[in-house]
């Protein structure tokens, strides 16, 4: 059922690329896909890579990315069990280098290292905010929108007002831009900068090759943004298999090495929000 007036085929977009981002924001999430990239592992193995989790805080995590599909789970015997990304999980994993490198680029620069998967995290935590994608989409589309008309469209049938609050928001993590009251929304640098993560995330969640991430109608490059084939941006039942994970996501400078972020003894610290100069803030 459509949550927005906009076309169809542009809400079952938005829609797919949304539940997409709903399935790996969670906190842990990215950190348990990436553990078990290599190979399977036993829940015992998960947990001594990842010591910060205790208590049983490991299982509903595993449950949750199974029920999305990423995650399966293997019973060997009765003690020896487990768990492997699935095909949809592998293919996945290119995104979060894509994530990583806008994260790298507009997040605004704390003063110590950053880990690229910590990265990857808080531009999953922008982009989850309520009502975010639809409003990027038009805003997008548009180049420019009113708070009206920016309401009508994500919330139809509401009090229009109630667009300020995720409005506001965007503002804050510098995202979207306004002269003032009254004045239309624009996306800043750092929102148009998100082409390539949702292009991407939309050609996963459509079951596309990540190649076609360009070509998106809405946040594909302009002299590729028109599918060659025919059709609309539409799902498809097969999905192609996806490349090895890309060293970006690795290693780098400045960012910290992905490994010791990832299988620390202590959990990482979550950063401390500022307002960027010229970014979004995490």
């Amino acid at each position: 059922m459509a949550t927005t007036v906009l076309p169809q085929a542009v809400d079952a977009d938005v829609a797919r690329v949304t539940e997409a981002l709903g399935m790996i924001t969670p906190r842990w999430n990215v950190r348990v896909l990436l553990a078990l990239r290599a190979q399977p592992l036993r829940y015992t193995e998960l947990t001594d890579k990842m010591t910060w989790l205790r208590g049983g805080q490991l299982h509903p995590r595993l449950q949750a990315l199974g029920d999305a599909g990423l995650v399966g789970r293997t019973e060997h015997s009765v003690h020896h069990v487990t768990y492997h990304l699935t095909g949809r999980g592998t293919a996945l994993l290119p995104v979060l280098p894509v994530i990583a490198t806008w994260a790298e680029e507009f997040l605004e620069k704390p003063a110590g290292p950053v880990s690229t998967v910590r990265n990857v995290e808080d531009a999953l935590t922008l982009l989850t905010r309520r009502h975010a994608a639809p409003i990027l989409w038009v805003l997008k589309a548009r180049s420019e929108a009113s708070a009206r008309y920016l309401a009508d469209i994500v919330m139809p049938g509401g009090y229009w007002t109630n667009i300020y609050p995720p409005l506001r928001q965007l503002v804050d993590d510098g995202l979207v831009d306004t002269a003032g009251s009254g004045h239309p929304y624009r996306l800043t640098a750092s929102g148009h900068g998100l082409g390539d993560v949702f292009g991407a995330l939309s050609a996963w969640a459509a079951g596309r090759p990540l190649t076609h991430a360009s070509r998106h109608p809405v946040w594909g490059t302009p002299d590729t943004n028109t599918p060659t084939e025919p059709g609309t941006w539409v799902s498809r039942q097969s999905r192609l298999p996806a490349p090895p994970l890309s060293p970006a996501l690795e290693t780098g400078t400045p960012r910290s090495d992905l490994s010791s972020g990832l299988f620390s003894h202590a959990a990482p610290a979550r950063p401390a929000t500022a307002v960027p100069v010229g970014g979004a803030r995490r």
